[in-house]
């Protein structure tokens, strides 16, 4: 059985209950929420060493750090001391995005790497194999071709797969009548929609649902209902093409749910900051409360170099809205392939907006964080604020820069600190009286 068919059945699991503790809540509410849908346990069957992740309503907001190869940097090493470093620095779980070099080989040294949560998308897996190995181009992949892709990643113990169902021909055919900026910026998205016009034939993920859902029920793996549609611009935010293909993915929810498969969507983009509350409200009225994973949302188009920054503003807001799960953006996007310094800084940045949501949304636990760090800092107990520190690194370096002694004042203020004179007066008031 599944783990939502454990909950179903009133089963509390192994999962269920390790996850619990590591939540801070009862492995009831846990069991609850999964057979309602509105949380999930990404962790496959096959996947012996990996800990189970819980994404949901009620639950801390978790960070996903996205590493992988492309063409142009073939560099395994690299690749394996990211998904270390974004471990470090508090990223939840992985996904592997590779696209260039021994994509097998790099997949199942990041799996092996880490024991924190691993996501990928098998279409690039199929397009691959497809022009590699069968010297086909990748409209020329058949079904099987695409569904060997998923088995291959499913086998390898991979945690959740982006699967970009909801591409369909009606929903090509409303992005062309509406007109976008950007057309399809999703490359898993814009594979299906070149395989669909080359074959004049429906989205094979879309078509041949129940067989995929047969594979996934096998490992219980998670599905995340991927965007292919996401706005990669604000001017494409909220239009047709999206919403239309969130209306599909929440059809495909319940079809799931009824399988015994837990889902999560993923969801934009590039969005206004007016427009992210309405998006989650949307998506969680149109997929059934479903755990919502969104891509930033980056919050405007010009900040080339700072967008790890555009991603935070847009993902506090929408996770205190709501969103589930936060996918970083580095400093890097839309200009190369990140950095490990690039990985680290745009983890850190979908901490701090995570947390954010969380104090908002009443998580248990989240506040207390801050009033410790509060009572660290009334103290000028540095190490204590250090420990409580997202980044401890960053933190202890900076003071060490200041060339203060250890348990002095910060140098913005130095003797005129506000925390020593408060002290100094309480000291006297307490003594007049």
């Amino acid at each position: 059985m599944t783990e939502l068919d454990h909950a179903r059945k009133g089963i509390i699991s192994k999962n269920m209950q390790e996850v619990a503790q590591a939540e801070g809540v009862t492995p009831e509410f846990i069991r609850n929420g999964i057979a309602d849908g509105n949380i999930i346990i990404c962790h496959n069957i096959k996947r012996t060493a990996g800990r189970p992740l819980a994404v949901g309503k009620g639950l801390r907001t978790k960070v996903n750090a996205n590493i992988g190869t492309s063409a142009d940097d073939l560099d395994i090493s690299k690749e394996l001391e990211k998904a270390r470093v974004a471990v470090k620095y508090g990223a939840d779980a992985i996904m592997d995005l590779s696209t260039g070099g021994p994509v097998d080989e790099i997949r199942r040294a990041i799996i092996a790497e880490t024991n924190a949560c691993i996501g990928s998308v098998p279409l690039y897996q199929a397009a691959l194999d497809a022009v590699r190995t069968k010297k086909k181009a990748i409209v020329d992949m058949t079904v099987d071709d695409i569904f060997a892709g998923i088995i291959k990643h499913a086998d390898d113990g991979v945690d959740f797969i982006t699967v970009h169902c909801g591409v369909t021909r009606s929903t090509v055919e409303r992005m062309r009548n509406e007109g976008r900026v950007m057309d399809v910026v999703s490359r898993g998205g814009a594979f299906t929609v070149e395989w669909m016009a080359y074959n004049n034939k429906e989205n094979p993920l879309y078509e041949h649902f129940d067989r995929l859902l047969e594979i996934v029920r096998e490992y219980d793996m998670t599905l995340s209902l991927g965007d292919g549609f996401r706005p990669g611009c604000l001017a494409d935010a909220t239009d047709r093409a999206q919403i239309h293909e969130l209306i599909i993915l929440g059809e495909l929810t319940q079809r799931a749910q009824a399988a015994g498969v837990q889902v999560m969507i993923e969801g934009p983009g590039h969005v206004p900051l007016n427009q992210i509350e309405a998006n989650i409200t949307l998506q969680k009225r149109l997929c059934h409360g479903a755990p919502f994973y969104v891509l930033g949302p980056l919050v405007t188009d010009i900040a080339p170099g700072y967008d790890h920054i555009t991603c935070a503003i847009g993902g506090a807001i929408a996770a205190a809205a709501g969103a589930d799960f936060l996918c970083y953006v580095t400093p890097s996007e839309h200009l190369k392939l990140p950095s490990v310094q690039d990985v680290r800084d745009g983890v850190i940045a979908s901490r701090i907006a995570a947390h954010a949501a969380d104090i908002s949304k009443g998580v248990k636990g989240a506040i207390e964080k801050d009033i410790q760090m509060a009572r660290c800092r009334k103290k000028l107990d540095w190490e204590g604020q250090f420990n409580m520190a997202l980044d401890p690194d960053r933190a202890r370096q900076l003071r060490a820069e200041s060339g203060v002694a250890e348990h002095g004042a910060c140098t913005m203020c130095g003797e005129f600190c506000a925390y020593k004179v408060m002290d100094d007066a309480m000291e006297r008031q307490a003594a007049n009286n």
